[in-house]
């Protein structure tokens, strides 16, 4: 590489430390140990047009590791894509472009939202399955509309958590041609060098689980890092991992090699020692010459013009192939929320009693035909959670063109990767386990929400009604734990008609998630049960008469609170029952639909659901109580447990006497 190119890396490693000296917190060691890499990638190799950073056909980029944010930031303002030195300058402050972790939605040119260390890795591997899926279906010969390439970079954490285990194990069985992993490896963590806690040869392990493994021994040697890359992209038929040994806080003196390089910033003399270090004005700072911005000016030409040749192809592409084109637009469009409301086959059930699973499974097969974008599968459970696609091919390294993913057993990753293949676009992905390990499932729960991603979480066996299972397998304050997050939708239905009700509001949604939490027990079809439930929460069987309580319930205990109604009248006693299966949804209700479901004047109220109790509170009042779970269940037939439980309708009905 020339001199130049070193100035760009050491522009990068400069507007790094500046920054994060200037707001006094941040990371300076990875940026300053890996900008040879990083932009040798943006530079030389990556194909990106920052013009335009949503372009279908660009090789996506994730930072892995990031708390190294302001790598990802000075390569986002010398490349173009719109950061100013202002917003470099503003790093880490409230109402920044630059937060202290990359966000997305947030930052134009952030792939994803990262900072948990390993989610990175896993979201790679999610967007390179979505690449092999589309360039399955859509490619043709002298047509590759579809042809690009994730990469990831991460360092010594990302490689110690499990996802990324999780997520390469899988990868490599995949045969995932199209990923290539960069492991900066510097060998250095917050409490020290990693031989405390990490000395296995990871090469070796990567190796195992069916990648290309490469190393290069100089993280300066950006000849060597650009060789490395080329022998990554020319094996096909196997995901690449690039080691590249860094010294962490390069070109800090006081600094290089340390542990307190990584986490805190340099100091103002030791940010004076690296400038002069790496013959840089010490006395200017955000300084980065004419020359450098002229000679990154030149990539982004090469950018603009390799997407200006992929328009070409795809109007060709689309000529020659206008079903294709057209089914493309399909796919990267938001789902007709109305035609679905009216489609009657969509809403269309019987009488006879089914488990909501199983009215799930039948609505995934309804609408794969009507979204070819649905992408989806279980972690190793799809028999139980009747997630898949019938007549639909599985996803496989034989066969990328397939829909039905298997994930096996791994739920964290499955997670990511629903993140990656959301985040990649053209694909709607829902994944499925049984409700109690979406415990396993959270963290990328989150970043879900955060990120504003509509993925779709299949969740059964929901409650005690698991049985014989036991206690390990029966979810109690799963609920509430979900129901707790920001920006998510938790949908737990009492029939098909509200299962339909709930796939309806996952697939047309535009930036929040949905977890549809599922029974393994039949539930009877109600007939009050309607597109009401749209709402959140409804009136689903009325008081006979002026009605003196009301039972909230959602899901199977719906039914119960139904056949407690049924008793109290005979005695006189009128109550309304109503259907709550998405409080979320049911709080963006205004304020004169919500009392017209849960009137104040009424304080007579039980709410019924076989979870714990955590946020009742706020609808059944002082004055009402809960026939909730208090602990985590047993083993048992689940009829047996429910009357244990106090689930029966003698008890609900006991409930309602007692605050009336």
């Amino acid at each position: 590489m020339s001199q130049l190119d070193t100035k760009c890396v050491n522009a990068i490693r400069v507007l790094s430390a500046d920054a994060i000296q200037k707001a006094n917190s941040g990371h300076p060691g990875l940026p300053l140990g890996a900008a040879p890499m990083a932009f040798t990638l943006w530079a030389k190799e990556m194909k990106h047009n920052p013009a335009n950073p949503k372009w279908a056909d660009r090789d996506r980029f994730i930072l892995s590791g990031g708390h190294g944010s302001m790598l990802l930031y000075s390569l986002l303002h010398l490349f173009g894509y719109g950061l100013t030195l202002d917003d470099l300058k503003n790093f880490r402050q409230d109402g920044s472009l630059t937060p202290g972790h990359p966000e997305y939605g947030h930052t134009v040119g952030v792939e994803a939202t990262t900072g948990p260390l390993g989610a990175g890795m896993g979201m790679a591997v999610g967007m390179a399955m979505a690449e092999a899926n589309l360039a399955a279906r859509f490619n043709k010969p002298d047509f590759p509309v579809v042809d690009h390439y994730t990469y990831v970079l991460g360092g010594d954490g990302c490689m110690m958590e499990g996802i990324s285990s999780e997520a390469f194990s899988l990868a490599g069985t995949l045969k995932l041609g199209k990923l290539i992993v960069f492991y900066d490896s510097n060998k250095i963590s917050i409490e020290g060098s990693t031989d405390i806690a990490f000395t296995e040869n990871v090469q070796k392990r990567m190796e195992a689980f069916g990648f290309q493994t490469i190393e290069v021994a100089d993280g300066n040697d950006m000849d060597a890092i650009a060789a490395a890359i080329k022998v990554a992209k020319a094996d096909k038929t196997r995901p690449s991992f690039i080691t590249v040994h860094t010294e962490i806080g390069y070109g800090c003196p006081a600094k290089q090699g340390k542990a307190s390089a990584h986490g805190e910033p340099l100091g103002v003399d030791n940010v004076k020692a690296l400038k002069e270090n790496l013959g840089w004005p010490a006395d200017q700072d955000f300084y980065v010459p004419a020359e450098v911005y002229d000679a990154v000016a030149q990539y982004k030409q090469q950018g603009a013009a390799a997407e200006e040749k992929w328009n070409a192809l795809f109007a060709a592409y689309a000529e020659q192939y206008p079903e294709m084109a057209k089914l493309w637009e399909q796919m990267h469009a938001p789902v007709d929320a109305e035609a679905l409301l009216n489609d009657e086959e969509f809403w269309a059930h019987g009488d006879k009693p089914d488990a909501t699973r199983s009215s799930s499974g039948t609505m995934i097969n309804r609408l794969k035909d009507k979204l070819p974008q649905l992408i989806g599968g279980s972690a190793d459970l799809a028999p139980s959670n009747k997630t898949a696609m019938k007549d639909i091919a599985d996803f496989a390294a034989d066969c990328y063109a397939g829909r039905n993913l298997h994930f096996g057993v791994r739920e964290l990753a499955m997670g990511a990767m629903a993140n990656g293949i959301a985040l990649h676009g053209g694909l709607m992905p829902y994944i499925a386990t049984f409700f109690v390990f979406s415990d396993y499932v959270k963290p990328m729960m989150r970043l879900a929400s955060l990120m504003k991603l509509p993925i779709i979480y299949v969740y059964t066996h929901d409650s005690i009604g698991v049985g014989e299972d036991g206690p390990t397998h029966e979810p109690i304050e799963q609920l509430a734990s979900l129901r707790a997050l920001p920006n998510f939708n938790v949908f737990r239905p009492a029939d098909i008609t509200e299962t339909a009700a709930g796939w309806y509001l996952a697939v047309t949604s535009a930036e929040t998630p949905t977890a549809l939490v599922l029974s393994r027990q039949n539930l009877p079809q109600l007939p009050g049960s309607g597109k009401e439930a749209l709402k959140g929460a409804y009136v689903v069987s009325p008081a006979q008469g002026e009605a003196k309580g009301i039972y909230i319930a959602s899901g199977s205990e719906v039914s119960l609170a139904i056949e407690a109604q049924a008793e109290l009248a005979k005695e006189g006693i009128n109550v309304t029952v109503v259907s709550a299966p998405c409080l979320d949804i049911f709080e963006q209700q205004s304020e004169e639909y919500k009392n017209s479901v849960l009137p104040k004047n009424i304080r007579a109220r039980v709410a019924v659901e076989a979870g714990g109790d955590l946020g009742w509170g706020k609808y059944v009042g002082l004055d009402g109580t809960t026939v909730t779970m208090s602990g985590f269940g047993a083993s048992a037939p689940a009829g047996i447990l429910q009357k244990k439980f106090g689930f029966t309708v003698e008890n609900v009905v006991k409930a309602m006497k007692s605050v009336l």
